[in-house]
């Protein structure tokens, strides 16, 4: 029986408008013939594009740790500065991305922009997304085009508010008390493989994955409600580990051709993909008993292991990926390169006598995954390691070469 492992993502639908209005009256101050044309557009998909001239963006790519008191405005490019898709973009579309957040962050409508084009706000909005995963009190904006004859002039932002600022408030209080008590399981001080594994293993092991969890794009359903989708996986994933001091940013893009989100991460100095809505594996249904099993087959993965199955968007420029010291087969002394049976049935004992109910093992390649395949299913001599094992149910990942048993 052959289980492969695949998320269920909802799909997305946008419709648009382009409404001519007048009325701006002219005064010996104003431009002449300045026209308003407000363009609306509403997206309800991951990873949908977020252009609009009043655009009312309900995006599925959720946005930024909150900071819900407006007494003071630090600098938005202070907080930002260190931030992984901030770090990529030209100073052009960097001043944009300040103002975009800082409209965001202090609930500014009807702000006036350092640019003319769309597109550079386009840029600019789903890089304050993929950087900062705790915005639940936006989703989308609109912006407003003032052209004076057939010339543009004017470009102004307003985010989509969904709650009022007390709303907002209230919110920001639920969320960082449950954060406070998941956070206080990990040590500040512990190394990035054990603080990212933390995030991943509560994450996978205490949110549902349920299409019709309320506030599916948010950090609200992970923190307040418990059952969210992909984007609120990886919202939430990189908001606790901005926590945590790693830096994480969502990754929009497909999986196995549904629109899909995970994070791109860095680990001890280099960058990884996670992607904790894979790791959940009672998404895919079919009550097969796996409420206790945590699939590490996406955890901190090379870009090749990840292309295997997921294309991000090109939103935000994105590395290669390459190091495998912190990837979870590899660390935890999982990952084989050679064929040695006695070594790999031994994995297999240890974790079926200290009463696991799975372990799984990653191989370098297919052949090896192939010959593991029919050595310990096929012939069954899985039975020559685990003794007084009388049936068997195995996971197969062919895409990156892992066999779980489970015992």
């Amino acid at each position: 029986m052959r289980k492969k492992f695949f998320s269920y993502v909802a799909g997305s639908a946008a419709c648009a408008a382009l409404i001519l209005l007048s009325g701006c009256q002219q005064t010996t101050n104003q431009l002449s013939d300045i026209t308003r044309y407000v363009e609306e557009k509403i997206a309800e998909g991951k990873g949908t594009e977020v252009k609009s001239t009043e655009q009312e963006t309900d995006t599925e790519q959720a946005a930024v740790s909150g900071e819900t008191e407006k007494q003071e405005e630090p600098s938005v490019e202070k907080q930002s500065v260190d931030c992984y898709a901030y770090q990529t973009l030209p100073e052009e579309v960097r001043t944009v991305y300040d103002e975009v957040y800082d409209a965001i962050l202090y609930e500014k409508e009807d702000v006036a922009l350092s640019t003319l084009d769309n597109e550079v706000l386009h840029q600019a909005y789903v890089s304050v997304m993929a950087d900062h995963g705790g915005l639940f009190w936006v989703s989308g904006y609109t912006y407003t085009q003032y052209t004076r004859g057939e010339k543009l002039v004017d470009l102004h932002f307003t985010p989509k508010f969904t709650m009022t600022d007390a709303e907002r408030m209230d919110m920001q209080a639920q969320i960082d008390e449950t954060v406070s008590q998941i956070l206080a399981g990990i040590d500040a001080q512990a190394p990035d493989y054990d603080k990212a594994k933390y995030v991943f293993d509560y994450l996978a092991s205490n949110v549902a994955y349920s299409t019709g969890a309320p506030d599916n794009q948010n950090i609200i359903s992970v923190f307040v409600n418990g059952e969210t989708v992909c984007q609120g996986y990886a919202a939430a994933t990189q908001y606790l580990l901005e926590k945590l001091d790693i830096p994480c940013a969502v990754v929009a893009g497909t999986a196995d051709g549904q629109s899909h989100a995970w994070n791109l991460v860095k680990l001890d100095g280099e960058y990884y993909y996670i992607d904790t809505t894979w790791g959940n594996a009672t998404y895919s249904g079919d009550g097969m008993g796996l409420d206790s099993f945590i699939n590490y087959n996406y955890f901190a993965v090379t870009t090749g292991e990840l292309q295997k199955t997921h294309q991000p968007n090109d939103d935000i420029i994105v590395p290669v990926c390459q190091a495998v010291k912190d990837n979870y087969y590899v660390h935890e002394n999982l990952y084989f390169d050679t064929w040695d049976a006695d070594s790999i049935g031994n994995v297999y004992r240890a974790a079926y006598e200290r009463g696991d109910g799975f372990c799984s093992v990653r191989f370098a390649d297919r052949e090896l995954y192939e010959q593991a395949f029919t050595y310990f299913i096929t012939d069954q001599k899985i039975v020559h390691y685990c003794k007084g094992l009388t049936s068997l149910y195995y996971l197969e990942d062919s895409d990156q070469n892992v066999l779980t048993i489970k015992f």
